[in-house]
């Protein structure tokens, strides 16, 4: 019978992650609960991108962490870190503390306004995956995304890049001096993204990884 009411949930429409709780990213099975954003493996790129400016005991962010993905891909590849995930949807920030556990701690809030105070001017990498789907796309995507997943975490407003202006304002006071963010970005998106962190001073460079199909913004403050 619970194998019948699984096919019957696929079938209906609702993502095989959903029915199977998880999700495959990096190696790793990502708890998942309906409506909390699946991890894709595109954002792998940002893993990478992320883990080679890293050492042990850096300090980092998973800002609009989902169910915590990156964070626990970046603790694996890494080791032990000093890591706080946020995110503003409440179920997001439950099941990421539950693929977290003890690792780091998991905040809920808009952006960096629940980060620890300590974090401010301190942190070595933010990592992060926001929304970016331009609002008027979002009807566009598979129904998978669009039926299941909350609308917060794939409304980007109207560019798709409201986020990540919203970002580039407020990162500079919480990354340490020669500190990075790793932002993913569609590769059409990529220039106008890296554009919004140069406007605030942020050295930027775009990678792109074809194999993941992913690209991502670096931004780094001068040392």
């Amino acid at each position: 019978m619970r194998l019948r009411s699984l096919v019957q949930r696929r079938l209906g429409g609702e993502p095989l992650e959903y029915v199977l709780g998880w999700a495959a990213f990096d190696g790793h099975r990502i708890r998942v609960t309906p409506g909390v954003f699946v991890p894709r493996a595109r954002t792998g790129v940002v893993v990478a991108q992320a883990a080679a400016l890293l050492h042990r005991y850096d300090r980092v962010v998973d800002l609009c962490c989902g169910a915590g993905a990156i964070a626990v891909a970046l603790l694996e590849r890494v080791g032990a870190l000093d890591l706080v995930a946020s995110d503003v949807d409440p179920d997001a920030v439950d099941v990421a503390a539950e693929n977290i556990g003890d690792r780091g701690i998991v905040v809920a809030g808009d952006l960096f306004a629940a980060l620890p105070a300590r974090f401010r001017g301190t942190v070595d990498v933010i990592a992060v995956n926001a929304p970016y789907v331009p609002t008027d796309a979002v009807a566009t995507m598979p129904t998978e995304a669009r039926d299941h997943e909350h609308r917060v975490a794939l409304d980007g407003g109207p560019d798709g890049l409201d986020l990540h202006r919203r970002i580039a304002a407020g990162a500079g006071e919480w990354l340490r001096p020669g500190g990075s963010l790793v932002i993913e970005v569609s590769e059409l998106q990529a220039d106008a993204s890296a554009a919004a962190f140069a406007a605030h001073d942020f050295a930027t460079r775009i990678e792109r990884d074809d194999a993941v199909d992913g690209t991502c913004v670096v931004a780094s403050l001068p040392a």
